[in-house]
């Protein structure tokens, strides 16, 4: 079975990437729901949050909050981040290797996260990840 995420960490479909280490891809949502929202991917598939282990659902979280830490500190000027798993189709998950969303939220934007799903663009996503690339850069691991 195909699993567009695994061909992303094989580097064999693209994607935006962010972040890179041994175990995680972080890369920017096709579809973002704001500008700079970030996919975490573990690089080892696994389908849900049922059959992942504990270690790798915490890697993930841990550089989720890193993420979310450089978009508050670089050119996106978020004030806050929402930071979640969608478990499951019930749970609107539509690619089945788990993943972390990570989406920089500003004070009053009025985010509705359905609207537009299928059509939403970042006009830039490039510039977009250098900015978090960037910031990523300068924080502490």
């Amino acid at each position: 079975m195909s699993c567009v995420f695994c061909d992303i960490v094989a580097g064999t479909a693209p994607a935006v990437r962010v972040h890179e280490d041994d175990d995680f891809v972080a890369i920017l949502d096709i579809r973002p729901i704001v500008r700079g929202h970030t996919l975490v991917l573990p690089r080892r598939h696994h389908v849900d949050l049922t059959d992942t282990p504990a270690d790798t659902v915490a890697g993930m979280a841990r550089l989720g909050q890193r993420i979310a830490r450089a978009a508050r500190a670089s050119g996106l000027h978020a004030d806050g981040n929402n930071v979640v798993i969608n478990d499951g189709k019930a749970a609107f998950q539509s690619v089945f290797h788990i993943h972390l969303h990570v989406a920089p939220r500003q004070d009053g934007d009025k985010l509705s996260f359905a609207k537009g799903l299928v059509v939403r663009r970042d006009p830039d996503r490039e510039a977009t990840a250098q900015i978090l690339r960037d910031a990523l850069a300068l924080l502490p691991d």
